[in-house]
């Protein structure tokens, strides 16, 4: 990997954490500090998660297009 594209990578991957912390903040203060039962709390945590995970993928889709020189993502649209 080049030199110019670790600076690039930067921005994503800070946005990502970013994202993926505050969705594990919140769900940890849903699991330990809510008072409802089970199935709400599933229904509650299970789509957080799932934007966890979908945010993982962009950000590994994304760090893919970086090193295959594709540094405007925009590009493709």
């Amino acid at each position: 990997m080049k030199k110019e594209h670790r600076k690039k990578l930067i921005a994503p991957i800070v946005i990502a954490f970013l994202f993926v912390g505050y969705l594990a903040v919140y769900l940890w203060l849903l699991f330990f500090a809510a008072a409802a039962t089970t199935p709400v709390l599933i229904l509650l945590a299970v789509p957080l998660a799932a934007l966890g995970v979908g945010m993982i993928w962009v950000l590994i889709t994304r760090i893919r297009e970086i090193d295959k020189g594709e540094e405007d993502d925009l590009s493709n649209y």
